[in-house]
């Protein structure tokens, strides 16, 4: 029969063929068998590609957040649902925000752009008026059939989203945002006296504030009520889920602190002020020192150290607004489970930047500093980076962060540094959407393009270097053999004041610009002076009045003359 005769087989005719020699025999099994692989292997990534094409997205968003989860080597945290989710995909472990506040970092990984083509540093300016009207990544998936839907904060509220998160351009329909987020620094922290405060540590009754609820459980139960909505729809969708916490106050349901006690908690492994920290480098943690309890600590400016026993608060109320966000996660993939959309939508975790918890004496984020710029990374891919579902047919099940600590490992590791300005060539390549475009050097004019290229080339956990590939004409988008991360931050003077952490357009007199690369051989930061920054907001502006033959720009109305 055929394939099981032994090797050689006599020809049908009868007649004898001549002896093959056993070094010829083995060459072409061999050679037979390379081939099946080959062909095996174009099989799977034509089957994996048809997989994850039409795949839905959910987008999840986290503020302040750094890399303190279990799936990190965290042996403090309890993230159960978090570890859970990076089991089942790839989990980058050096991706870098590009500036460390909210806004600018928001409005760069959502267009691609970095903030010095975005030309966000504060919170003051919209990117489709001051800077040039960029797609967004939801707004290229809404532009290829995908309901684009957003819960929380995804793009920051106010000035930098038009007022709207960016509606209608980026969504199919308006924006959720939670009933009580108003409420957010209201006095609402019920202190020892019995009187109510606006405290950075702020652990509460849930039952005690407006609304009987917080902002990030109303953000679970919207995105929630929304997957049930999309279940019964054939159409794709983009699904942008933004959460809070663990961003100030540090306000969450009093029952996480049982799960670190005061005891257990440790001071930061450097907490002292550098002697020879360059001043410009540091940032006063200005909006820390607003809140009533560090208030009442009269903590010297700019440097004065806060007492040791609030520190450890500090960092044991993070610590609990972690597993409370864990909490939230859990539940929301949980209920991605619930409606049968775990297997045909991939899910993207990520933070905006991180915060200091006391490294170097510095608090929040507002530097270039990593514990500010190094943020959480993971992508699942159904088919790509996890091809059978867990126990019960269940992927996410619900893990209840008091009872579950499972150590649960990434299903795969990359040590390559990336940045989050690549999300939007990242997503859309994972889509099986044309990946938009590189920028050009100058790019205020284009629509469409990305300052940053596609991870998915670095999904595979293999660490070794990729060499650059011949023949390639593209260098942003060839392989290259060391990656780089580019992070900023402006200074309004080379010495902390009170604007130092969230300088005005009008005020920034200083950039400095921060390389990170795989080994730090190369880690550099250089900061850029008043002129050079003046002389580059200059060139822009020509750029920007050429493009719209207009006499005077938006951005300079009121901004920019004690600059230029």
């Amino acid at each position: 029969m055929p394939g099981l005769c032994p090797s050689p087989c006599p020809p049908r005719g009868g007649g004898r063929r001549p002896q093959a020699r056993p070094r010829d025999m083995a060459a072409a099994a061999l050679l037979r068998l390379c081939l099946r692989l080959l062909a095996a292997g174009c099989v799977l990534a034509v089957e994996a590609a048809r997989r994850r094409d039409g795949m839905n997205v959910l987008f999840i968003v986290v503020d302040d957040l750094r890399p303190v989860l279990g799936c990190y080597g965290d042996t403090l945290v309890k993230s159960p649902n978090i570890d859970q989710l990076a089991s089942q995909s790839v989990v980058f472990n050096d991706a870098y925000a590009q500036q460390a506040v909210c806004a600018p970092s928001r409005v760069s990984f959502l267009t691609g752009r970095r903030p010095d083509t975005t030309r966000l540093y504060d919170f003051y300016s919209y990117w489709r008026v001051h800077a040039g009207n960029y797609s967004t990544m939801p707004q290229y998936f809404k532009e290829n059939g995908y309901m684009t839907m957003s819960v929380g904060k995804v793009f920051h509220p106010g000035v930098s989203s038009n007022y709207s998160d960016d509606y209608p351009y980026s969504w199919s329909i308006p924006p959720f945002h939670p009933s009580t987020e108003k409420y957010e620094n209201d006095k609402t922290c019920r202190g020892k006296d019995g009187r109510l405060y606006a405290n950075l540590v702020c652990p509460v009754d849930v039952t005690e504030m407006p609304g009987g609820t917080l902002p990030d459980i109303q953000t679970t139960e919207e995105a929630i009520r929304l997957l049930n909505v999309m279940k019964t729809k054939k159409q794709k969708f983009f699904l942008a889920v933004g959460y809070h916490k663990p961003h100030i106050p540090l306000r969450y349901p009093q029952e996480f602190l049982k799960l670190y006690p005061l005891e257990n908690i440790t001071l930061a492994p450097d907490p002292w002020v550098p002697k020879k920290l360059p001043s410009v480098a540091y940032n006063p943690w200005m909006d820390i020192r607003q809140r009533d309890d560090v208030k009442a600590l009269n903590v010297s400016f700019p440097y004065g150290p806060l007492p040791d026993d609030f520190q450890r608060q500090i960092r044991q109320s993070y610590y609990a607004a972690v597993s409370y966000l864990d909490m939230q996660v859990g539940l929301l993939l949980n209920a991605l489970d619930d409606v049968g959309l775990a297997s045909s939508t991939m899910v993207v975790f990520t933070a905006d930047h991180g915060w200091s918890l006391g490294e170097h004496g510095e608090w929040a984020k507002y530097s270039n500093f990593d514990v500010a710029t190094r943020v959480p990374l993971m992508f699942y891919v159904p088919g790509m980076t996890a091809s059978a579902a867990s126990r019960r047919g269940r992927i996410f099940p619900y893990l209840d962060p008091f009872s579950h600590n499972l150590g649960l490992v990434p299903q795969g590791q990359s040590k390559k540094v990336v940045e989050l300005v690549s999300l939007f060539s990242t997503l859309a390549e994972l889509a099986g959407l044309q990946v938009p475009p590189v920028c050009p050097e100058t790019s205020f004019h284009v629509a469409l393009c990305t300052e940053g290229a596609s991870i998915v080339q670095y999904f595979n956990s293999s660490e070794e270097k990729v060499e650059m590939e011949d023949g390639c004409d593209d260098t942003d988008r060839c392989h290259t053999e060391e990656l780089v991360a580019f992070s900023q931050y402006p200074r309004p003077s080379d010495t902390p004041q009170w604007n130092s952490d969230k300088p005005k357009l009008k005020d920034i007199r200083i950039m400095g610009y921060s390389m990170r690369t795989i080994d730090y051989s190369r880690y550099y930061t250089e900061v850029v002076s008043e002129n050079t920054f003046a002389f580059m907001l200059r060139s822009y502006l020509k750029t920007h009045l050429q493009r719209t033959h207009t006499e005077w720009s938006p951005l300079c109305e009121t901004s920019c003359s004690s600059v230029l």
